[in-house]
């Protein structure tokens, strides 16, 4: 067992990690919403690192971004400094990536190296770096996708890489969470057996309505549709499934899409409240029960300004913000989820 010091000190590093993959997620967003994505037509990992320094650096960037689709296609206006201002977005989302490998791996070379964790944790921390080199990896196949004929990023693509940071970050905050509350052993009482199931499954909902969220945003979806409650004066608009075979309406047709994100929202609104109904009438830790409060209060952020964003056609701040308040619902309804095995 991992002594009390450096469980605090492990699980701090750890949350320290999702706070900068939460970063990585928002800047992600804004950088999808501006349209900087495929300004770095390279993926070089190491010599990646430094930006362009001087004017002819800079040319030769610029000269590389011309030759692919998406300036001939949609942005052969652009001037040198018009480039510089997408470049220096996906510049620092791919830079805080490689920063969040850094992060990551320092401490845990420190905490081998003093063996303050013992072989079967190491495992699980070389299982988590693991999981960020392949991030990384699928961040570059995503953008790919879009230095294709047609300069627009796949969605399939896109909401994978959405998915999988939002999985890692669920398996490095669970862990800090294990070394944070390791005294809490014993088993939760049966009387709270069905709300611990509960709890799952919203945690699943809220992440699958996450997903769906990526496919609104690669179909650019949010552009489409800009009323609510109703879309274009109907519940449930003309073309939901005029795609064939069926399946492909459900990611490819942006009205089913932004149907669909709709009515996971809808539920999302629903069963948070029972949920939270159901917890208040148990026995329940204060920390458990602020937690409660704190995820009603996320969820009507969310949800406002998840209307706002459509009513408003898509502003880049408010959707960037929609994405980050989404990791942190989902954020709470882990950390519920986590605490509540123990009640």
């Amino acid at each position: 067992m991992l002594e009390m010091k450096s469980r605090s000190s492990i699980a701090i590093w750890l949350l320290v990690c999702c706070a900068a993959i939460y970063a990585m997620v928002v800047l992600g967003g804004v950088t999808r919403l501006t349209g900087s994505g495929l300004s770095m037509v390279k993926w070089e990992p190491v010599i990646g690192v430094l930006p362009p320094t001087s004017q002819s650096d800079w040319e030769e960037v610029f000269l590389l971004y011309q030759q692919y689709p998406e300036f001939k296609l949609k942005n052969s206006q652009m001037n040198l400094e018009e480039f510089k201002s997408i470049f220096w977005l996906e510049y620092l989302h791919r830079l805080l990536g490689r920063l969040i490998g850094v992060i990551f791996i320092l401490p845990l070379i420190y905490f081998w190296a003093t063996k303050k964790i013992e072989k079967p944790f190491i495992r699980k921390l070389l299982f988590m770096f693991v999981l960020g080199g392949l991030q990384g990896l699928l961040g570059w196949y995503m953008v790919k996708s879009g230095l294709s004929q047609d300069p627009h990023v796949s969605q399939y693509r896109l909401t994978a890489h959405l998915g999988f940071a939002f999985i890692i970050y669920a398996y490095i905050f669970w862990t800090a969470l294990d070394l944070l509350f390791p005294q809490e052993t014993q088993a939760g009482s049966s009387d709270n057996r069905g709300l611990r199931r509960f709890s799952f499954f919203i945690t699943g909902t809220v992440f699958i309505t996450a997903l769906s969220g990526g496919f609104v945003a690669g179909l650019k979806a949010g552009r489409a549709y800009n009323t609510f409650p109703l879309m274009n004066g109907q519940f449930i608009p003309d073309g939901l499934a005029s795609l064939d075979p069926w399946w492909r309406n459900l990611f490819e047709n942006v009205t089913t899409v932004q149907f669909d994100h709709r009515l996971l929202a809808y539920s999302l609104i629903v069963l948070i409240p029972i949920y939270l109904f159901s917890a208040l009438k148990r026995r329940l830790s204060a920390g458990i029960r602020a937690a409660f409060h704190l995820l009603l209060i996320l969820l009507m952020v969310q949800v406002t300004l998840g209307v706002s964003t459509l009513l408003l056609y898509v502003p880049v701040g408010l959707a960037a913000t929609h994405q980050g308040v989404a990791l942190a619902l989902f954020t709470v309804v882990l950390f519920l989820s986590h605490r509540l095995r123990k009640q």
